[in-house]
């Protein structure tokens, strides 16, 4: 049988495969060792989340665990509101809605679905600007599914060993480029 995969890996994998082969590598130790200043910020500015602190009333589901057994991942939502169907993620600070992010939500809405609620519309919160920017959901689930399961495959069938094609951009940004033999820096 196959492990479920974490869907905040999804995101990860995105970025870039070997990253997330590298976070692994750290997963037993400190995130104080590997993770940058934004790194930081984000798991602080998810703090109330964790907590279930953001709300009191009962319509909102806070940091509540989903999984998919059709999709084979698992997760936590950030907040989904019972009554309007409203799924929202929380990011400290959003400059660009990045391939990630979406399949982070669908993954996130198609479980709850699956779970047995109706998600109405998606957004994705940008903390530090406090914007937030829907993600298209209604109407189109069947390809969210699709790309969900592509990228499930290809994040199942990774290797080290598969081709590698360095993006500079990314690698700038990544806490992991130090570990990476193809970064050139």
């Amino acid at each position: 049988m196959e492990s479920l995969i974490p869907i905040s890996e999804l995101n990860d994998f995105v970025f870039c495969p070997r990253s997330l082969y590298f976070h692994h590598l750290y997963g037993g130790y400190s995130t104080a060792l590997y993770h940058d200043t934004p790194q930081t910020k984000g798991n602080i500015a998810h703090e109330s989340i964790d907590e279930k602190k953001y709300s009191t009333s009962k319509k909102w589901l806070q940091g509540v665990e989903v999984s998919s057994e059709i999709l084979g991942i698992y997760g936590k939502i950030d907040l989904f509101n019972t009554e309007t169907g409203e799924l929202v993620e929380r990011k400290r600070k959003i400059v660009k809605v990045y391939d990630g992010y979406k399949l982070q939500v669908w993954a996130q809405a198609l479980c709850l679905q699956e779970m047995g609620y109706t998600v109405q519309n998606i957004f994705l919160h940008s903390l530090v600007d406090n914007k937030r920017y829907a993600v298209e959901f209604s109407g189109v689930e069947t390809h969210c599914n699709a790309s969900l399961q592509e990228q499930i495959q290809k994040m199942r069938s990774f290797s080290l060993d598969d081709g590698f094609s360095q993006n500079p951009e990314k690698c700038a940004h990544c806490i992991y480029a130090h570990l990476c033999d193809q970064t050139n820096f």
